[in-house]
């Protein structure tokens, strides 16, 4: 015998599946989001290639790169270059320095992004030090790549054929060290949590 449910029930059934359905789209957005940005370059997020393109062409633009830190991490964070002008297609190699002034290990990592959003989906990092994190001992000092391109197809887009100059910016940001460096940071005979 199928015993059917009341109004109120029904109501408390549908609001309930509302409530899964939201908790799940919570869940599910963060990624979809990131893909999203990766794929249509929204939000000045860059892309990644293997290779530049075979094809190289006149035009250039000015590509400007900026540093900065999140508040609190302890790094002085720079550009080398403030800024070079590369023929769109071109593999283009830029640095930027890192220094630890503590007497403690510290890790770091970076976030990014580039400006005007129209070229940020036709602008592809080969290699970056943003996409790993770094680890810098106390007083050490580095210089870190990355090797990028200004893709031509950007010369195509209605947006995209305008931009002139483009600004690379990161944001370092302190993490917790990975386990195995804190294990070799902590100072003998301390426990490392």
């Amino acid at each position: 015998m199928t015993q059917r449910l009341s109004g109120q029930q029904r109501t408390a059934a549908y609001l309930g599946g509302v409530v899964v359905l939201m908790a799940s789209l919570s869940f599910a957005a963060v990624p979809f989001y990131d893909w999203f940005c990766r794929v249509t370059g929204f939000g000045g997020t860059t892309g990644v290639a293997e290779s530049a393109p075979d094809t190289i062409l006149d035009q250039t633009v000015v590509v400007k790169f900026d540093a900065s830190i999140e508040r609190g991490m302890p790094w002085q964070f720079r550009p080398v270059q403030r800024e070079m002008t590369v023929r769109i297609g071109e593999n283009a190699l830029a640095f930027y320095e890192a220094y630890n002034p503590t007497d403690r290990v510290v890790a770091g990592t970076a976030s990014f992004n580039v400006a005007p959003e129209a070229a940020g989906g036709y602008f592809d990092k080969i290699a970056c030090f943003c996409f790993t994190e770094q680890v810098l001992q106390p007083g050490e000092r580095v210089e870190m790549p990355v090797s990028f391109f200004v893709d031509p197809e950007m010369v195509k887009d209605p947006e995209g054929q305008f931009v002139k100059e483009i600004t690379l910016s990161y944001t370092f940001y302190e993490i917790d060290l990975p386990e195995e460096q804190a294990a070799l940071a902590a100072p003998a005979g301390e426990a490392v949590n």
